[in-house]
């Protein structure tokens, strides 16, 4: 299944939060606060007042209460408006 964004909605998969700490033990994502960086996976076409200004592979930075989780065929999600991404990573 593919999931297609409607109007300037945006689909994002998060990317996972590993951190080493200075003795060089790993921890994983789940044990802290998830990061507000995703990759964006689809995008939508947009609306006549809303350009378009990320493309899908783009590493970007989103708000932190924004979206709506999705899951689909054991893969997570998360939709939200173009609006509520911050910045993209370069």
């Amino acid at each position: 299944m593919k999931l297609v964004p409607l109007g300037d909605r945006v689909v994002l998969k998060q990317l996972i939060a590993e951190e080493t700490t200075k003795s060089g033990i790993v921890l994983p994502g789940q044990e802290k606060e998830k990061p507000q960086q995703a990759e964006v996976i689809a995008v939508g076409p947009g609306t006549e007042d809303v350009k378009m200004e990320v493309e899908v592979g783009d590493k970007i930075i989103f708000s932190k209460y924004s979206g709506t989780e999705v899951k689909l065929d054991d893969d997570k999600f998360i939709i939200v408006k173009q609006e509520d991404i911050l910045a993209v990573i370069k």
